[in-house]
Formats: C-alpha cells, sequence, structure tokens
C-alpha cells in the first residue's frame, strides 16, 4: 500500500535545526527504500512515497511478534447467538473469509507458514502499524524529537480509505483492532437497544390504552369532583387559588409514564443491562480470538513512554518503595482542586436554573391566570405555567450544559498534559475519570434534582420553606400530576438535544473544516491538486478520536438506564440515534478524516468499568424514582389499606391524597393579592384550601402534623426500595454467575490451537533437522 508522507520544514521548527532533522528523516526513509519526492501545488510541502519491501514487512513482525495463518482451522463455526441472527447478513452478501489457526511470525521459519502472495501478506492494519513503529525501533536512537516528528508525519498521512459499514472484520484489517473494537461494541450496543426499545414501546402503549381504567384521572377532570376542590396557590402572593379539575390534561399525561408498567420496565431495564454486559463480555471473548489478540499484552504497545513525559518531565523524585523516579505530589493536588472547582461551579449552575425555575414560576402563574395561551391553535390548552416553567428551565439547562462541556474540555485535557503522565494507557485513563465525573454531574444534576430533590421539601401552607432559608423563593412544588412527567420532560429535552447536537456536530463540523480549508485547491486541476495531496488536507483524528465516541455513548447509556423508569421510551429514542451514529461514523471515518495509524485493542478498555458502575447504580435510581418520584406507592397503599368497604378500587383517592388548609391561616406574605384569584373564588363561601400531602385536618388535636397513613406510605416505599434492589441484584449475579465471560467453543480453540502449534513447530523442526542431515 503505497503512503505518501508530507515533509515540511513547518513541522521541524519546535526541535533542533530544521536542516538537520530533515537529513536524519531522509536516512530513515531511505532505509526502508523510497522512491522520488512529490512536490505540491503551494510549493513548500513535497510528498515523499513510502513502499516497505517485503524483507522490512517481515523483519518488523517478527520484532512486534504479529499473528499470520499457519492452518486452516478444522472445528466447525461458532453458532451464532440465535437473538443476534435477525441482525446479521446473509453468508452470500458478506462473503466470510476463511478462518486459520495462527502463530507468531518468525522470519526464520518463512515455509511454515500459508503465504500465497507476499504482496497481501500483511493486511494493511498490519502494514500500517509496522511503518509507525519502525521509527522507534530503528537505529535512529537518543532523538526523541526526531522519532515524535517521524511518528506525527506518519500518523498524518495515511489517509487511503475504503467502504467499511457493515463488516467489521474488514474495518478491523484496514484500521487496526482499536477502531475495529469500537465499532464492534457500538453495533453490538444498538442490537441490545432494540429489545429494550420493544419492551418499552409496550410499555408505552400500556399506558396510553389503559386511559379508561385510570379512575383517578377521571376523577380529577370530573366536575363533581376535580371542580370542587380548591387547591392552595403555588406561590406566594402572584398565584391565586385554583380549580383541580384544570389539571386534568397534565394527568392523562402522567398516566401514559406513571402506571404499572413503569414498575415492570424498570425491573426489566435492570435485568437487561445486565445481560448486555454479560453477553457483550462473550461476545468480546470471541472477537479476542478471531482477532488474534488472545496472548495479547496491553502493555506491548500501550505502556510504552509517551515522548512528551521524556520531553517535559524534568522534575522528578525518588520513590523510596519502588525506586522509580515520579513526578511531584504537587501536580496531584491542582488537579484535586481543578476537578472539584469546576464540579462546584455545575453545582453552582444547577442552583441557578433552580432560582429561576422559583422566580419564573410566579411570573407564568401570573401571566397565565386567565389561560391566555388557549387562543394557541391545539398546544394552547396543553400549556400550564409548571409545564413552561419546566421546558424554559430544561432548555436554559441544556445551553449551559454544551457550554460547560466545551470550555471542561480543554481544562481536562490541560490539566492531564500538566500531570505529564508516562504512558498512553495512563493518559487516557486519567482523561476518562477526569471527563466521566465531570459529565456524570453536569449532565445528570438536573435529573436528579427534579427526581429526588423538588417537591420533596415544600413544607405547608403558612408554613412554607423557602430557598437557602432567608430568600423569598419559595422551593418549587410538583406539577399536579407529579414529578415524574417533569422528570420525563427534563430527560426527553436533555437526552434528544445532545444527541441531535451531537450528530449534527459530528458530520457538520469536520465537513466545513475541509471544505474551508480546500476552497483554493478545489479549482486546480487533478493533476496540480492530486490525491495525495487531498488526503492530506483531511481533518487528522487525534489519539483522543474514540474516547469522544465513546464517552458519547456512555452519556446516552447513563440517560437509558439511570432514569429509564421515567421515560420507557428512552432506548427507542438511543436505538434510532445509533443506528444514525454508526453510519455517520463510518461516513467521518472514511471521508473527512485522515486514516489513523493502526493500533491493537482487545476491550473497550476503562470504559467496561464505567459500565459496570452505571448498571449497578441505575438499579439503586430506578428504585428510588419508582418509590419516591412516582405515585405508584400510594396508590397501591391507598387500594389496599384505604380504600372504602375495601373492595380494591381507586375510587376516592384524589381526596384521600389531599390534605385540607384554613385559608385564614395565611400570612401576609403568603395570601395572594387582591385580583389575583379567579372570579369564582368568595373569601366568605370558600374557607379552605387542599393541598397534596398526608396531614391532619384544621381543628384536629394533631392539625397539620402528618397522619398515620403518611407513615404507612413512607413504610411501603422504603419496603419496595430494598426489595426491588435486592430482587434485581440476585437476578442479576445470578445472570452474570449463569453466563460465562468467555464461550466454552472459544475455549477449545484457543487450546486447539495451541496445541496444534505445539505440534506443526516440532514437525517443522524434524522436517527442517531431516533436509538438513541429507
Amino acid at each position: 500500500l503505497p503512503i505518501y508522507l508530507p515533509v515540511s520544514q513547518v513541522y521541524f521548527s519546535a526541535c533542533f535545526s530544521g536542516l538537520i532533522i530533515y537529513l536524519f528523516l531522509c536516512l530513515f526513509l531511505w532505509s526502508i527504500s523510497l522512491p522520488v519526492s512529490l512536490e505540491s501545488d503551494d510549493g513548500k510541502t513535497y510528498y515523499v512515497k513510502i513502499h516497505t519491501p517485503w524483507d522490512v514487512l517481515a523483519t518488523y513482525a517478527d520484532v512486534l511478534k504479529i499473528k499470520v495463518p499457519f492452518k486452516a482451522n478444522d472445528i466447525p463455526d461458532i453458532p451464532m447467538n440465535w437473538l443476534f441472527t435477525p441482525f446479521r447478513l446473509p453468508n452470500h452478501i458478506m462473503n466470510p473469509e476463511p478462518d486459520y489457526f495462527t502463530s507468531p511470525f518468525n522470519k526464520e521459519k518463512i515455509d511454515f507458514f500459508l503465504i500465497d502472495d507476499k504482496e497481501t501478506f500483511f493486511p494493511p492494519s498490519v502494514r500500517n502499524r509496522i511503518v509507525s513503529t519502525a521509527p522507534s525501533l530503528g537505529s535512529i536512537t537518543g532523538r526523541r524529537c526526531l522519532i515524535c516528528c517521524v511518528v506525527f508525519l506518519i500518523t498524518g498521512s495515511i489517509t487511503w480509505r475504503r467502504c467499511l459499514i457493515d463488516c467489521i472484520s474488514h474495518n478491523r484489517k484496514y484500521y487496526g483492532e482499536k477502531i475495529g473494537i469500537y465499532f464492534a461494541w457500538l453495533g453490538f450496543y444498538t442490537e441490545m437497544l432494540f429489545f429494550a426499545a420493544v419492551v418499552g414501546l409496550i410499555c408505552f402503549l400500556y399506558g396510553l390504552f389503559t386511559f379508561d381504567d385510570n379512575v383517578w384521572s377521571k376523577e380529577i377532570c370530573s366536575e363533581e369532583i376535580g371542580g370542587n376542590i380548591i387547591m392552595c396557590p403555588l406561590c406566594d402572593k402572584t398565584c391565586g387559588y385554583w380549580k383541580l379539575n384544570s389539571t386534568c390534561n397534565s394527568s392523562w399525561q402522567s398516566h401514559m409514564f406513571d402506571n404499572v408498567g413503569t414498575v415492570f420496565f424498570a425491573i426489566f431495564m435492570g435485568i437487561w443491562v445486565t445481560l448486555f454486559l454479560e453477553f457483550w463480555k462473550r461476545r468480546q471473548a470471541r472477537l479476542e480470538y478471531e482477532w488474534d489478540l488472545v496472548d495479547f499484552e496491553e502493555e506491548q504497545q500501550q505502556l510504552q513512554l509517551r515522548p512528551e513525559y521524556e520531553i517535559k518531565c524534568t522534575s522528578r523524585r525518588l520513590n523510596r518503595v519502588t525506586q522509580v523516579l515520579v513526578l511531584p505530589s504537587l501536580t496531584c493536588i491542582i488537579t484535586l482542586a481543578t476537578v472539584i472547582f469546576w464540579i462546584s461551579l455545575i453545582i453552582a449552575c444547577i442552583i441557578g436554573v433552580i432560582a429561576y425555575r422559583l422566580a419564573v414560576y410566579a411570573a407564568f402563574a401570573s401571566i397565565m391566570k386567565d389561560s391566555p395561551t388557549n387562543n394557541i391553535h391545539m398546544v394552547g390548552s396543553l400549556i400550564t405555567p409548571q409545564l413552561a416553567t419546566s421546558v424554559t428551565a430544561s432548555c436554559i439547562n441544556f445551553v449551559i450544559i454544551m457550554i460547560l462541556n466545551v470550555m471542561y474540555e480543554r481544562v481536562a485535557i490541560w490539566i492531564t498534559d500538566m500531570e505529564i503522565p508516562k504512558t498512553h494507557l495512563e493518559y487516557e485513563n486519567k482523561l476518562t475519570v477526569k471527563m466521566f465525573l465531570f459529565q456524570f454531574v453536569n449532565y445528570y444534576s438536573s435529573c436528579f434534582y427534579v427526581a429526588f430533590f423538588k417537591g420533596k421539601f415544600v413544607g405547608r401552607p403558612g408554613d412554607y420553606i423557602y430557598m437557602f432559608g432567608w430568600s423569598k423563593l419559595r422551593n418549587e412544588e410538583c406539577d399536579p400530576g407529579g414529578c415524574l412527567i417533569e422528570l420525563t420532560t427534563q430527560l426527553v429535552i436533555v437526552m434528544a438535544g445532545k444527541q441531535v447536537w451531537g450528530n449534527i456536530q459530528e458530520a457538520l463540523v469536520p465537513w466545513l473544516l475541509n471544505w474551508w480549508g480546500s476552497r483554493k485547491a478545489r479549482s486546480h486541476p487533478e493533476s496540480l491538486y492530486s490525491r495525495w495531496e487531498q488526503d492530506h488536507d483531511l481533518q487528522n483524528f487525534s489519539h483522543l478520536g474514540l474516547f469522544y465516541e465513546y464517552l458519547e455513548m456512555v452519556i446516552q447509556f447513563g440517560f437509558i438506564t439511570l432514569f429509564v423508569a421515567s421515560f420507557p421510551l428512552a432506548p427507542l429514542l438511543a436505538l434510532l440515534n445509533n443506528i444514525i451514529e454508526v453510519r455517520v461514523d463510518a461516513w467521518k471515518f472514511t471521508t473527512q478524516f485522515r486514516r489513523p495509524v493502526a493500533a491493537k485493542a482487545h476491550s473497550i478498555g476503562a470504559w467496561q468499568e464505567i459500565l459496570n458502575g452505571v448498571a449497578v447504580f441505575s438499579v439503586v435510581t430506578n428504585a428510588f424514582i419508582v418509590a419516591f418520584t412516582s405515585d405508584m406507592i400510594p396508590r397501591l397503599v391507598y387500594m389496599y389499606a384505604y380504600s372504602p368497604d375495601n373492595d380494591l378500587s381507586m375510587k376516592g383517592y384524589i381526596n384521600n391524597s389531599l390534605s385540607v388548609f384554613n385559608i385564614s391561616g395565611f400570612s401576609e406574605d403568603n395570601r395572594p393579592d387582591d385580583g389575583e384569584s379567579p372570579e369564582w373564588f368568595n373569601s366568605s363561601v370558600i374557607t379552605t384550601c387542599r393541598y397534596r400531602d398526608y396531614r391532619y385536618p384544621p381543628g384536629h388535636e394533631k392539625q397539620y402534623t402528618h397522619t398515620m397513613q403518611f407513615w404507612h406510605i413512607l413504610a411501603a416505599k422504603l419496603a419496595f426500595i430494598i426489595i426491588m434492589e435486592h430482587v434485581v441484584f440476585m437476578v442479576k449475579f445470578f445472570v452474570a454467575w449463569m453466563i460465562p465471560d468467555v464461550p466454552a467453543e472459544v475455549k477449545a480453540r484457543v487450546k486447539r490451537e495451541r496445541y496444534l502449534i505445539q505440534e506443526y513447530l516440532h514437525n517443522y523442526e524434524v522436517f527442517i533437522l531431516m533436509k538438513t542431515c541429507t
């Protein structure tokens, strides 16, 4: 495969003298047999066509212990899991290549291996890796800057591309195992999302088609019940009294997500995520075998010293235990302080959004008191002060999230560079921890607030709780339809907005940069603007390119697992996004970026442990969402313990779930201003109002204190959390124990291959010995 290497004086400006570096570079290029130089259109950049002859390939393949075939596989094909068969293309379309047993290449035993054509014996990814590795293994040593420059130049110039969208094995042979394992994981994750999306859609349709059984919503919408229940003001002074039946629409909307199917789906997703992780381990083990990575030690490649470490690390101290020079601890303190500062900044922004919600709700309530939005076509009747506040706050929060992402990304890279990690693996792991911790707080904090804090600390009429205790911002209550529908709104806006913006950014930004960068050269004929120059003008795929791809998918994984009890359609949205994501990534890799240097990887690395952590944490969050955010537990307690005549019906639930407050108990700071209450309100006739809580009525010896039903419901919630967590965790661990990480047929193939290597090598040595003696 020809590789055109751009040689420009610009690249040498930071290293010694440009002339000296150029001479060393020419010496290296001459050592691996290079033809002529080709001048570019700008007259400043020169392209050298690299050709690696068989001897060079064989030498470095021997040094790198690259595995090559020596015998056709005589074990039947591994049977494919029936769950994933519908997602596979038939063999007559894919044209799978024959399978072989492989062994580390040995230049002295050429006859031992199945070499049909030396020109195609090593796949493009192997040739790519050999060329990029040659400078660091060659005779030009002691010139760290030179090696850094050579590796950079070669990395930036390998841009030959093919259509590698559908076949993972072809992807691996061209781009290398590291990119291949990413596409394999993304494809498998998308396949598993199909099953979660189907079940989530069924649960959503269940809530949609059981409207007629929704007794409590009928009571809210009824003029006889909901029309006669006067509710207390939801904010101080600018909010008036209102009737419960005004929340009829939000009650019906809430039922679509807050029903029995919610509990089932939360439990199902706890089991689904376990199956996903366990089946991926098995899929990964298959790929390790098929891609000759069973004996691969990641340290061979990832634990090589970074050139930046050798150049920048000037102040080191001796570790008395290991007797190894390490960096001083001051950088760790700076890093910790920086991460804490940025997480505190996120929390401050969330508090600011909460303050916005509290301040703006009163304004919306005052504006909408006469229902001016009803004149808006179709959706006017659905707009309420709660909905308007929730949607606008979610949009503002999303904008803040995007801005903080851009800022912190640069800060995270800066402080990681400042730490000067010793190896590439250490660099990626440190950056992964910083970025994921920040993204976790940045994306999920608003959802955690709505799910577990909003509406939980509001107090009661006459004794409200205010933000920070001293401000005039009264803690906001949940939407009359419940906090679950607000969590759904928040989740949809943040999750869908991130996915849409991410795909636009991934596809549009590289295309625009490439279009702008090549605007002058496009007017030149092909003879002047050559193919290799066009490829060189593409965007450089940095060593952190895959890091951002993984981070995007892991954040999505958190959305569909941590809060899925509030929105069963989240897996469906993720599935649709990933179908587009796979195509966008493939188009981006093949047309918008220079081909990166092939690298090996036998797993998805630290992301596996992060996914495991998110999976365990999701069981806890969904149990708390069902117990404390949803109204499922209070309804079940009422049905089984407090329903009239013990008929297990939900009649009377609305009246039972609302407490009574005497209007005369409002202070001047809480009482609505004159003109804020609707015309139908007459204070001389209406002396009480209702609010969501379980407290004794006025006049009772324990007035305004919690009733026994409140404590029964709280005990039921805690019991549900404990039972759900234990059941799901037991099933998770049982499933993980039942499903081995490595399939039995893979283990058999590995043992068979090792046995054949020993047998064939022994027979080969005997054959060579006999041939020599004769």
